[in-house]
């Protein structure tokens, strides 16, 4: 920023983005362009009072229609680079800049939308981030006004200077090397289908069904931590996601990380799994639909995570069955964890227990996710007998949890008392 105009630096991200779509996905590649042109002439010619929901319904009905000509013209069930991957991020993207417009930020302009919907940092795999970070990096304004003047100061000096990525760069590539290592030696060793072989299941004792399909499922997550991470790291080479100075004065390049990797294979919660897991995705999905529907927001974030995935079934039995999941979650928390946190003996019991059922649980949500279709999907839940979906269902029945403005009521009352 204190080399170039803003001006230049958006058309050089702009024009570099556009070249690499054009690389990977060739003509495809206009669709970027043309789902971003007509979402940015909805917000000029529609009121900030709706251009949210235009904003919304244009662009994920653009990025369906794309999913499904893809999923059921062209490809099915190929794991290809196809072009509907970056237009999954741009769809984040053109939704969280309305809403943020709708919310009282200044509208773009046609430059600066387009640099922040098709920069070559985030282009190919994003991720996310707000409109504001990215305008402030593009510009070198403090990243984060809030919490950076006293995260700045060690031992009484402010940092004046830009610190330097590297050291993060390095760290993040070594993590995507061993995660590209780890799943390209054991991908095939635990491969997820043999958990509906029939085979397999007729032969196969249940304990050792689910230690099986822990295993398998876990092989599958490397890959993720891969792409993400390599994301991240292209986005802080290039000097985007610095946010701010810890407690020691050390910096943080994860304004805009997508999962932490620790976390998830020791989550406690399913709702500690996904807050780490695909976090831009979480933040957008929390902005633009559980914070803002006044009608059982947990369904509706799934459901509208279900269709922005794309056109698989097995997404929407996932999603349908996460709904379950997490009510059953919340009502086992709020219900008999208080009775656990006594002592440490209790609640680190506790915490092995929750563990193990949090990451069976998720490997029994997200099979059918990487199953893709109905048949295979419904077979491994038939030869689990629905389990899960039913004692979910019995829990979040039985345990009854406060609604979501009560908590929020009772928690103010108690930061005030």
């Amino acid at each position: 920023p204190s080399k170039t105009s803003p001006f230049v630096r958006h058309v050089v991200a702009t024009l570099l983005g556009i070249y690499f779509a054009l690389f990977c996905f060739g003509w495809y590649a206009l669709h970027f362009l043309l789902q971003s042109g007509i979402t940015y002439g909805i917000m000029i010619l529609t009121g900030v009072e709706h251009m949210h929901k235009y904003c919304l319904v244009v662009a994920l009905g653009y990025l369906s229609f794309c999913q499904i000509t893809r999923v059921y013209v062209f490809d099915y069930g190929m794991y290809s680079a196809d072009f509907t991957g970056p237009m999954m991020v741009i769809t984040q993207k053109i939704t969280s800049v309305a809403f943020e417009i709708h919310d009282g930020e200044r509208m773009p302009s046609l430059l600066e939308y387009f640099s922040y919907n098709c920069n070559f940092m985030g282009i190919l795999a994003g991720p996310t981030c707000s409109y504001n970070d990215y305008i402030a990096f593009i510009e070198g304004t403090p990243y984060r006004h809030r919490d950076l003047e006293n995260k700045g100061k060690v031992n009484g000096k402010s940092r004046l200077n830009d610190p330097s990525p590297n050291t993060e760069v390095i760290r993040k590539l070594a993590t995507c090397f061993i995660s590209l290592l780890v799943f390209l030696s054991v991908c095939k060793v635990c491969p997820v289908e043999r958990n509906v072989d029939d085979d397999f299941i007729a032969t196969t004792p249940f304990y050792a069904q689910v230690v099986y399909l822990y295993l398998s499922m876990l092989t599958t997550r490397p890959k993720y931590y891969f792409v993400w991470t390599l994301a991240d790291a292209i986005n802080n080479a290039a000097g985007f996601g610095f946010n701010g100075y810890d407690s020691n004065g050390l910096p943080q390049w994860d304004l805009i990380s997508n999962l932490r990797i620790m976390n998830i294979e020791l989550a406690t919660s399913f709702k500690v799994f996904l807050d780490n897991w695909n976090i831009q995705t979480a933040h957008w999905l929390k902005r633009v639909c559980y914070e803002r529907c006044p009608y059982n927001p947990t369904a509706a974030t799934f459901l509208l995570s279900a269709m922005w995935h794309g056109a698989y079934p097995g997404y929407y039995l996932t999603f349908l069955t996460g709904i379950v999941i997490t009510l059953a979650a919340r009502a086992v928390r709020h219900n008999v964890r208080p009775y656990f946190m006594g002592s440490p003996t209790l609640k680190f019991v506790y915490d092995v227990i929750t563990w193990a059922a949090t990451q069976i649980a998720i490997c029994y949500t997200v099979i059918p996710f990487v199953l893709l279709s109905v048949g295979p999907s419904l077979k491994f839940y038939r030869s689990w007998y629905f389990c899960i979906h039913i004692g979910c269902i019995l829990l979040a029945i039985a345990l009854p949890v406060k609604p979501r403005h009560l908590r929020n009521t009772l928690k103010k009352k108690k930061t005030k008392g």
